[in-house]
């Protein structure tokens, strides 16, 4: 099977196109690097063509207002290549819970993609994961000083980027959902809390100190970022994924 793996380079898109690779399938990365610009079309009907399958890990460079309007020009062009290309798969890497925070304007984004693809003409899946362990970090330094981490008590169940991989390319190389496949890690944690075991992995010797204004996860109500019952769960648990890094 031919799949053209969009944003192939990148976290997710790289072990996607290994994993594809292993088993047997013609997996083919596609970016920026490679001449192929989703915002624009450039490259689009190049990469595409002679692809049985799509799979779309591009993401917005913002997570503000812009973000919209990158995924509505980006899926109108990649939707249009794949359907000139007879394409007859088209994957989307999505969030667990996207559509339950419309107080974040990536998270609307997201939704809208989802939205495009669904509208579309071509068979599609949509995978939703909640956060990745390895963006933790990231999270952390939103809120961060050389003291103090500030962090909200949303509740989190980060997963490793190599299980959301390995989902992915799982689902791309079966029949089209028509529909949403969530995966989760296996444990919940308030963010405040995974900050602190994440600094004692360090060693760190900043502070989390609980606050729930911090950072773009204080927009998030209530456990809508955590899986639910139709989710599979991913085995990793946080602190060996911290301990094997």
């Amino acid at each position: 099977m031919r799949i053209a793996v969009i944003g192939g380079t990148g976290l997710i898109g790289s072990k996607v196109v290994t994993k594809l690779k292993a088993g047997g399938h013609e997996a083919v990365p596609h970016a920026k690097s490679t001449g192929v610009d989703v915002v624009t079309g450039e490259g689009l009907e190049k990469a595409l063509t002679g692809a049985d399958v799509v799979v779309d890990l591009t993401n917005s460079p913002t997570f503000d207002e812009a973000a919209p309007d990158f995924f509505r020009q980006s899926m109108g062009h990649l939707l249009d290549a794949g359907q000139k290309a007879a394409v007859r798969h088209f994957v989307v890497l999505s969030i667990v819970g996207v559509d339950q925070v419309p107080e974040l304007d990536y998270y609307r984004a997201k939704t809208l993609q989802e939205e495009i693809l669904a509208a579309g003409p071509i068979p599609y899946s949509i995978v939703r994961a909640t956060q990745f362990m390895e963006f933790i970090g990231s999270v952390m330094s939103w809120t961060a000083d050389s003291d103090t981490v500030r962090l909200p008590t949303t509740p989190i169940q980060p997963i490793a980027a190599q299980e959301v991989a390995d989902s992915v390319a799982e689902v791309a190389v079966g029949a089209p959902l028509l529909g949403i496949h969530n995966i989760a890690g296996p444990e919940v944690f308030p963010l405040d809390e995974l900050g602190r075991i994440t600094l004692a992995a360090g060693p760190d010797s900043r502070t989390v100190t609980t606050d729930d204004t911090a950072g773009m996860f204080a927009a998030v109500h209530g456990d809508v970022l955590t899986a639910k019952d139709d989710a599979t769960l991913a085995p990793t648990r946080y602190a060996d994924w911290l301990a094997a890094r």
